[in-house]
């Protein structure tokens, strides 16, 4: 019986890979394209098309900030914002009120 796959973003590339989920000894995944490092996103993502810069520029901040996209017990990994205007909204909410920016960057409601 196979392990189950999870997907791996190579940020520079804009492309994502579906490869088995990391064991315990597992080493470093590589993208093909540029062997840079890939990082490791979770079973529950959903690449943005490659020509979507906003797209790909939330990712890179949801990614930077260590969002990932794991499924949770009842389904899918919860919010995640998907305009660059939420989330300006939220990183502009979590420096006034000093709370971490992953935090708020999952949070569904900001109020």
């Amino acid at each position: 019986m196979s392990h189950a796959k999870t997907s791996y973003v190579c940020l520079p590339c804009r492309a994502s890979y579906k490869q088995p989920h990391p064991g315990r000894y597992d080493h470093a995944r590589i993208c093909p394209r540029c062997a840079e490092q890939l990082i490791h996103v979770g079973s529950a993502f959903a690449a943005p098309k490659k020509r979507d810069d906003a797209g790909w520029r939330v990712l890179s901040v949801l990614l930077n900030a260590g969002v990932r996209f794991h499924k949770s017990c009842c389904g899918g990994p919860g919010y995640r914002p998907r305009t660059l205007g939420e989330v300006r909204e939220r990183m502009a909410y979590a420096r006034a009120n000093g709370e971490p920016i992953a935090r708020v960057l999952v949070r569904r409601e900001l109020a």
